[in-house]
């Protein structure tokens, strides 16, 4: 059974009388169109863990995990645990499958990716950003197992049309970014990971509420959310924002980032019972691919991840815009400008800088914490982190997002 609880002042109290997500809620079909960003955190979760797990179960764990091939894995097998060097680059997925996904309702038989993170690590490993990519962004499709190619579809098809290795081909296209790791995770495995960590803290302004996904938080404040809480609370359209897939991206984000802070904050990476825990409801409900589900690779992953400042790893909005007409009527339209400027900035290894505008505007998904701790209560830093922030960043107007440093609240519809 998930919790749902709230803080007050210093405590978390369980809200007994506060509406929670149960099952039953959440068996509509429709209500399970947007599967999480929440893959961005277990996976990270994954990562991290990895390192510490390795010297106990990380080799029984890997026989847990899906195993598929993309372009990349051709090349041969990175380097040994602790040896990587250079720049990186993760895709990120979430399905929204039904199969093997027993208790979670609904009756859809497609296979969507309709959550799409790529995460790009610096060549000098010390800043990191994970651009969303909204599912209903309309974009070119290659030629894949299923069909294509194919243009002015939503990328989100790319899983239906060849699965992960098709998703990995769109996002490269797209992007111009060789990506070299490939990830999936499904429902049961978003409520599992949320479960495991112990739920993740999030504010937000006003109450969010949203009878779709099955989300009941009657005030502001800051809430602890896991399991079928936290899968309503991110999957959440029409109680954040302006109600759009973009909105929700931005209250995803105030999710992420809160979930990046616990992980470097709390003891999470010395408590070995919570790291079996996370890495085994990672390892059954997740496909990774080949040089991927390779535990030497995710353990050299996870050195690099865990020594780059929360100050450097920024979240940011695949730039798009709704409105549009033709094949982008009722979709997402990039921007191409922003995009272009964002990925060359990515392709040259800059950093990439906020403006003061990143959280404003962006469709209400999510805005700054007045309550936020002062730097005195900032989650302690990792020892073994370098200190040294990243030297110059580029700040791109137009750019969405926000820093893992940064404390933010979900904006309510």
């Amino acid at each position: 059974m998930s919790e749902l609880s709230k803080r007050s002042g210093g405590d978390i109290q369980v809200a007994g009388a506060a509406p929670v997500a149960r099952h039953g809620r959440l068996k509509r079909s429709a209500a399970w169109k947007a599967v999480l960003a929440f893959v961005g955190g277990a996976l990270a979760v994954v990562l991290v863990a990895g390192s510490s797990v390795a010297a106990i179960t990380v080799w029984q764990l890997q026989n847990n995990i899906d195993v598929v091939a993309i372009d990349a894995d051709q090349h041969g097998p990175p380097p040994p645990i602790g040896e990587y060097e250079g720049g990186f680059n993760i895709l990120l997925i979430g399905s929204d499958t039904r199969d093997g996904q027993d208790g979670i309702g609904g009756k859809e038989t497609a296979v969507l990716n309709d959550v799409n993170m790529l995460l790009h690590v610096a060549a000098d490993q010390k800043s990191a950003v994970l651009v969303s990519i909204p599912r209903d962004t309309v974009v070119p499709l290659p030629r894949c197992e299923h069909g294509g190619p194919a243009t002015g579809e939503p990328i989100n098809t790319a899983l239906y049309y060849g699965g992960l290795p098709c998703a990995v081909l769109t996002v490269q296209n797209l992007t111009g970014l060789d990506i070299q790791f490939a990830g999936l995770i499904t429902f049961k495995g978003v409520i599992a990971m949320s479960d495991a960590i112990g739920g993740v803290d999030v504010c937000i302004d006003g109450p969010v509420v949203d009878p779709y996904s099955g989300i009941d938080l009657p005030s502001a404040g800051t809430w602890t959310l896991q399991g079928f809480d936290a899968l309503a609370f991110l999957r959440s359209r029409h109680g954040v924002g302006d109600g759009s897939d973009l909105g929700r991206i931005g209250s995803q984000q105030v999710f992420l980032s809160s979930l990046v802070r616990k992980l470097k904050s709390d003891g999470t990476l010395t408590d070995l019972g919570k790291l079996y825990s996370i890495a085994l409801a990672a390892t059954q409900n997740i496909q990774l691919s080949a040089n991927f589900a390779r535990p030497d690779t995710l353990v050299s992953i996870a050195l690099v991840l865990k020594n780059i400042p929360l100050e450097n790893i920024v979240m940011v909005q695949y730039p798009g815009k709704t409105g549009g007409d033709g094949i982008f009527t009722g979709k997402v339209e990039p921007v191409k400008s922003v995009a272009n400027a964002l990925f060359a900035a990515i392709k040259a290894d800059q950093p990439i800088g906020l403006d003061a505008n990143a959280l404003e505007g962006a469709h209400g998904g999510s805005a700054l914490d007045p309550n936020a701790p002062a730097p005195t209560g900032s989650p302690t830093p990792d020892p073994t982190a370098s200190a040294e922030p990243a030297t110059e960043t580029t700040v791109i107007p137009g750019l969405k997002g926000q820093n893992a440093a940064t404390y933010t609240c979900s904006v309510h519809n």
